[in-house]
């Protein structure tokens, strides 16, 4: 179908979506302050200098720095320090690329240090060639910043490659990189916007390795 995958990280590869939420709903109730699901929906796919400019502004009346302390190690603890599950179809899929030889590629907004430990964790992370990741980038999605680097390290032109995202930022993204964008949908259903991009949207990575196969 295209000569090389790019795939996003949380919530597609990885089901650390959840414990992302959990952990931030924890941090509001600690701060006492209350949990906006659009405002934290509007945060997937966003690297963590992103996170820190919109919630800056968002989060009023808390002591931010302490509130983002308290998040980021909580998710740290559960998502970092421990392995997480796989999300549906993934191992089997990237089993089929290694044997189809089909290089691939991570662009994550996650830093590096914690993306190679989560796929480390996770058992996965030699099907990869190499990383893009939130750290490495001036723009974070939906800005097409990592995309274009990940297509780079590859070696493939934007318009080769395809990108797995689940989130709403990570499709624009790739999609303004000039990628065959598939959306296999987490936490959020596709937005009416998003949705008029025109991009396949798919249950699952076992649909996707089947679409390859066909």
């Amino acid at each position: 179908m295209r000569d090389a995958v790019i795939f996003d990280m949380d919530g597609l590869l990885l089901d650390t979506e959840r414990l992302s939420l959990t952990t931030y709903q924890e941090a509001c109730e600690r701060f006492q302050t209350d949990y906006d699901q659009d405002l934290y929906y509007s945060l997937i796919g966003c690297n963590m200098r992103r996170i820190e400019q919109v919630l800056s502004g968002a989060l009023t009346g808390v002591p931010f720095q302490a509130f983002m302390t308290h998040w980021r190690t909580r998710y740290h603890e559960e998502a970092v320090e421990k392995p997480v599950p796989l999300k549906t179809g993934v191992l089997p899929f990237l089993t089929y690329l290694e044997k189809q030889q089909i290089p691939c590629a991570v662009a994550t907004s996650t830093a590096l240090d914690k993306a190679t430990r989560k796929l480390t964790n996770a058992g996965i992370i030699g099907y990869f060639k190499t990383f893009a990741t939130g750290d490495q980038v001036r723009n974070s999605k939906p800005d097409p910043e990592i995309y274009l680097l990940a297509a780079e390290r590859l070696g493939f032109k934007p318009e080769t490659c395809l990108a797995l995202e689940d989130s709403d930022n990570g499709v624009r993204a790739a999609h303004a990189a000039n990628m065959t964008v598939f959306q296999i949908p987490d936490l959020v259903p596709p937005s009416d916007a998003v949705k008029s991009l025109g991009h396949r949207i798919i249950p699952s990575l076992t649909e996707v390795e089947t679409l390859f196969k066909s």
